[in-house]
């Protein structure tokens, strides 16, 4: 037997799917939104289901942008997962660099001194 704390499943309702995903996102999720998520991923789902991994998962592939667990974490009983168990940040790369000019770049201004006017 396994005793990793993520491989300790349980099965968790509509209402706290929606709350973990609230935590994991900059939108609020509510148990309609969900059922939304649900019927776009063809599952049955109403308030008072209980949601398994293979449900879990179904519901974040309709996420958009993706979420960084998968629907095992998501349903694990530990939440949030530990920080080792989520995936890295894609890594990014700029395809033309030196587009940002830094101040040696940048054109100098020509400065005009000013005479004041006396009356």
């Amino acid at each position: 037997m396994i005793n990793n704390p993520m491989m300790r499943l349980q099965m968790i309702n509509v209402q706290e799917f929606a709350r973990r995903l609230s935590t994991l996102g900059a939108d609020a999720f509510t148990s309609d939104d969900v059922v939304d998520l649900a019927t776009a991923a063809d599952v049955r789902i109403s308030a008072d289901v209980e949601i398994d991994a293979a449900v879990a998962q179904r519901l974040l592939d309709q996420v958009s942008p993706a979420l960084p667990v998968n629907g095992a974490q998501i349903a694990a009983s530990q939440w949030p997962p530990p920080e080792s168990s989520r995936p890295a940040a894609p890594l990014v790369s700029f395809s033309s660099p030196g587009a940002v000019d830094g101040p040696a770049d940048q054109p100098t201004r020509r400065q005009t001194a000013r005479r004041s006017r006396r009356p």
